[in-house]
């Protein structure tokens, strides 16, 4: 077996990948989020296709098709409730592996953090695909608004406005187009993941203390393969719980009902992982305008690693970066917050404000704080 281990083509890469990586001994529960994303994806491809079986996406029969599938399908109740509330623990644990990424330079290595960013916009988009696909209240107008979207950008996005609704609104053509996406798109993060990881891993994980470890490094199996394991086990009992106990806790009411493009919901609002960008939209008058800084309230982390140019790129030993980073991790906190509240004085102005220091923060403060205390640690 051990000789297999050795000259088996994919038995070496299992090895190599899984076995003895080359991992520093100091790392702690914040490197778990990797794996446990992994984890996700994976419980997300195999309840999937068991829902697509049984889903229709023409809006006449959408709504029921879900209702069918709670109801009448054997263990569908349990696929869907598992799978809609996967994609919440997807999405959190997303933003879970980017806090402590900021905080520990994981952006040191650019094209693993590139590649992860890419990660980032395609799960949000495709987590917001399958919240259209039971085509409720909720899900009907929160099409009608990001489609709408589209139309503020000037040239082709008119003609792929157009595209995506195939007539004048948002109709069964729309929907057929969501879930082309939301079933495909996991496929390719799935890809994506796998190109992720070979880059991590030409590269070797990071450190808390970003030092060369070279000197202190162990094996991954079995130290943090059990680990991993144990967050495995964590995370699987806190979604069966959820799922079998309160299934309903993040749902929205509204969408428990069928949609109706002659009722307007009072208060229209994304899901709580696209609130941030919500609010920063809304902030801006100019629609045009607000569109495109909402598409850039994401790819602003990608200028990070061109910023930080200094050897020591973690903040464990940056006290003023550190205080810059609590900064932002309130004030993201504050524009979710903002993303709920309707559009009124005095939110308008929060959400302003909020939006400015949010670009601020990543464009100015943070590397100005960065290249002042490289000054200082050199007069030293």
């Amino acid at each position: 077996m051990a000789s297999l281990r050795k000259t088996h083509p994919l038995q070496k890469i299992n090895k190599n990948a899984l076995v003895d990586l080359s991992t520093p001994s100091n790392i702690s529960v914040w490197w778990n989020f990797g794996s446990l994303l992994g984890l996700c994806l994976a419980t997300q491809i195999l309840t999937g296709p068991f829902l697509a079986m049984h889903y229709t996406s023409d809006i006449a029969t959408a709504f029921s098709s879900v209702a069918h599938i709670c109801r009448d399908v054997n263990y569908g109740w349990r696929n869907r409730n598992i799978h809609a509330k996967g994609e919440s623990f997807f999405v959190i644990w997303v933003y879970q592996h980017i806090g402590p990424g900021l905080y520990y330079g994981y952006y040191l290595n650019a094209d693993t953090w590139d590649i992860g960013l890419v990660l980032l916009f395609t799960v949000k988009g495709t987590a917001f695909g399958g919240y259209v696909l039971p085509w409720g209240q909720t899900s009907f107008w929160r099409a009608t608004v990001i489609t709408n979207l589209l139309s503020a950008v000037l040239g082709v996005t008119n003609s792929l406005v157009q595209w995506i609704w195939d007539i004048l609104s948002v109709h069964s053509a729309t929907l057929t187009r969501f879930f082309a996406f939301h079933f495909l798109f996991p496929f390719i993060i799935a890809a994506a993941t796998v190109t992720h990881l070979l880059f991590l891993h030409e590269t070797h994980s990071n450190s808390p203390l970003r030092l060369n470890s070279h000197p202190y490094q162990i094996s991954f199996h079995p130290y943090f393969a059990y680990h991993d394991l144990l967050g495995f086990a964590a995370l699987l009992i806190a979604l069966t719980s959820l799922a079998l106990s309160t299934p309903n806790l993040l749902g929205d009411p509204d969408n428990f009902a069928a949609s109706d493009s002659l009722v307007t919901p009072p208060h229209i609002q994304l899901q709580y992982y696209c609130l941030l960008a919500y609010a920063i939209l809304r902030s801006i008058p100019n629609k045009l305008s607000g569109v495109l800084v909402l598409l850039a309230s994401s790819p602003v982390l990608m200028v990070i690693p061109l910023h930080y140019t200094s050897k020591q790129r973690g903040l464990i030993f940056r006290p003023l970066t550190q205080l810059l980073f609590w900064a932002l991790i309130a004030n993201v906190s504050i524009l979710t917050w903002i993303g709920r509240m309707p559009v009124e004085h005095p939110f308008i102005v929060f959400g302003q404000f909020s939006s400015f220091l949010y670009f601020i923060l990543f464009l100015v403060l943070s590397p100005l704080a960065a290249r002042l205390q490289d000054k200082v640690v050199i007069s030293i």
